[in-house]
């Protein structure tokens, strides 16, 4: 899918040339631009239509947690129907190991993980992985430290779709070997449910599951479900054009308009 922008405004005033002047230099292969504007001149927004006229994945990249989510933000209403992620730090606190010498006070590390942050650092993983293109990732400098190995993380993967001959006990193995939970209670993230021929998983990245239909050892269908609410949708006959979501560490082919 190519990025496209969703917005009642069109580039005005030097917006349009510096536009077409940042996209020749980034065709240029040009190691370093830069869009000076005063607060308020539209710097996303030429930022955003950049990325329209060149058409690569792009790393948006803040010095700091706030200026990130108002990024995220903005960029998430520019590009509705695009892959637009956000990944920072998923620490709400974090006290490192320390030791005081004078008071021979010994300091073990503390901290606390923010799970809705960890859920949207893992989408964004999702997204880069997924081959997709048109994926744009908001981050602070967090980013330099990823989290992982892609290979090792890509190893760690279940892709699944309608059709698939897979008996139902491999898939659960599966489920356990990539670390998600087996319930018989509420569903959280990364855990699944069985009830007879039908798998319920809530992917670790998104707050909607799946719920699958076996038919012996096939797939007979494959159902997006809100698991708080226990409903779910059928989805539509893949095609070419399809757009997948990869959820993280499972990976469902779904299908979208």
């Amino acid at each position: 899918m190519e990025f496209k922008i969703q917005s009642d405004y069109k580039p005005t005033g030097d917006q349009p040339k510096a536009i077409k002047a940042l996209a020749q230099g980034v065709r240029n292969g040009d190691p370093a631009q830069v869009l000076l504007g005063v607060t308020g001149s539209g710097k996303t927004f030429t930022v955003a239509n950049l990325i329209q006229e060149v058409q690569r994945p792009t790393l948006v990249l803040s010095h700091n947690k706030t200026l990130a989510a108002q990024l995220y933000g903005e960029f998430k209403q520019f590009f509705p129907e695009n892959a637009v992620e956000y990944f920072i730090s998923y620490y709400d606190y974090y006290q490192p190991e320390a030791f005081i010498p004078t008071s021979n006070t010994y300091i073990e590390k503390d901290l606390s993980i923010n799970e809705e942050i960890e859920k949207l650092r893992l989408s964004a993983t999702s997204a880069l992985l997924s081959g997709r293109r048109d994926v744009i990732v908001v981050a602070s400098v967090s980013c330099i430290y990823g989290i992982g190995n892609p290979d090792e993380f890509g190893k760690n993967v279940i892709r699944i779709q309608q059709g698939d001959r897979i008996p139902r006990n491999q898939l659960l193995y599966k489920l356990v070997d990539i670390l998600y939970s087996r319930t018989n209670q509420e569903l959280t993230h990364g855990t699944f449910r069985v009830k007879g021929d039908t798998v319920d998983i809530f992917v670790a990245y998104a707050d909607f599951g799946y719920r699958i239909y076996f038919w012996g050892d096939e797939i007979e269908a494959i159902q997006r479900i809100d698991p708080p609410r226990g409903k779910n949708n059928p989805m539509r006959k893949s095609s070419a054009s399809s757009r997948q979501i990869f959820s993280s560490p499972v990976e469902i082919p779904s299908m979208w308009p």
